[in-house]
């Protein structure tokens, strides 16, 4: 229960005032999702790339214009709002892609 030092009064929209319960400073709100239950935070050690960082904020590579181009021209010719996976391996191929290198884990 908490102490009389911990509460404040909030008025009330009738002018009453109700008691409340004031926030500490080493309290923290929950950031779970309440949609999903799934919690926001990345947690430790989890720190976006500079790379995903700067396309998470609109900031796009060469290579990424390039590929998002493509992409929505591939739409427009094609009237196909949502290419496949097949559809974008295609345009993958088409800008020039190819396998070279051995499987890496994806980050």
């Amino acid at each position: 229960m908490a102490d009389a030092d911990d509460r404040v009064s909030h008025p009330s929209p009738g002018g009453q005032v109700t008691p409340g319960r004031e926030r500490r400073a080493g309290e923290r709100r929950s950031v779970v999702d309440q949609r999903s239950g799934l919690d926001r935070r990345r947690g430790p050690g989890r720190r976006r790339s500079d790379e995903r960082r700067a396309a998470e904020e609109g900031e796009m590579t060469d290579g990424q214009f390039e590929f998002i181009m493509a992409i929505n021209e591939y739409k427009r010719v094609n009237r196909r709002p949502f290419p496949t996976w097949t559809e974008v391996l295609d345009v993958v191929t088409a800008l020039g892609y190819r396998k070279v290198a051995e499987k890496r884990t994806i980050r």
